[in-house]
């Protein structure tokens, strides 16, 4: 069982660092891992977030896109990693000193993420900002709902997590549940198993490439939390 955390798990909201699990999540995710060999979430999220906002034993979390994972010792960062963390910094102060109104600047430590959904007339200028500080950085741009983020050039997305992590459980039937282009890797990293089932969580924002490869769609993070507490039990 694994799971996005904003717009799946969370709501959408303008200022990132307020979002919160809908009501009961905690609850159902402790049932997930009490049924399941595998539950996880793997977000864009510092992992430093899942860990305060999703304590709950046996979860694995794993933040930044699988660069950083919660363990018993602490979060850890794979191989490399740290390297980016000054031109992320140097990206968002440049990013916090030109944003028109409106924009948000989300430093994540390992990435950073433009949002403007609070300025919708803003976007061009998020784009062009954006590819302008990936070449200047080396950083990569990813659009994503309603903003850009830019990340440490390393081969590893949600797709490469969800591999490894079904791969170390050993498990032949897997769910994956998402809200964004971000989950499509995920989505294919299942597609080799016997067994899968893709869930997306629908809003108007989300890519239609998404809902073509999901089996099912629900009405955002609270049909998921139905979905989850069906498999529950």
């Amino acid at each position: 069982m694994l799971c996005d955390f904003d717009g799946t798990l969370a709501p959408i909201v303008e200022d990132p660092s307020m979002a919160r699990p809908v009501p009961g999540t905690l609850t159902v995710l402790r049932a997930l891992v009490e049924r399941f060999r595998l539950v996880a979430v793997v977000s864009g999220r510092p992992a430093s977030f899942l860990a305060a906002h999703l304590p709950v034993p046996g979860l694995t979390r794993a933040g930044s896109y699988g660069l950083e994972q919660v363990t018993d010792a602490g979060v850890t960062e794979v191989a490399g990693a740290s390297a980016w963390r000054a031109a992320v910094g140097e990206v968002a102060a440049r990013a916090g000193a030109a944003a028109p109104p409106g924009v948000v600047v989300e430093d994540k430590g390992l990435s950073v993420t433009i949002h403007h959904r609070g300025a919708p007339a803003a976007a061009g200028w998020v784009r062009a900002f954006s590819d302008a500080q990936a070449e200047r950085s080396g950083l990569v741009t990813h659009a994503a709902r309603m903003s850009i983020e830019l990340r440490p050039p390393i081969a590893i997305d949600k797709g490469t997590v969800v591999s490894e992590l079904i791969a170390h459980a050993g498990v032949t039937a897997a769910c994956v549940c998402g809200d964004d282009a971000g989950d499509l890797p995920a989505f294919a990293a299942v597609a080799v198993l016997p067994l899968a089932v893709r869930v997306a969580a629908w809003s108007a924002e989300a890519p239609a490439d998404l809902f073509a490869a999901a089996d099912l769609v629900v009405d955002g993070p609270d049909g998921m939390l139905e979905v989850l507490r069906f498999l529950a039990g």
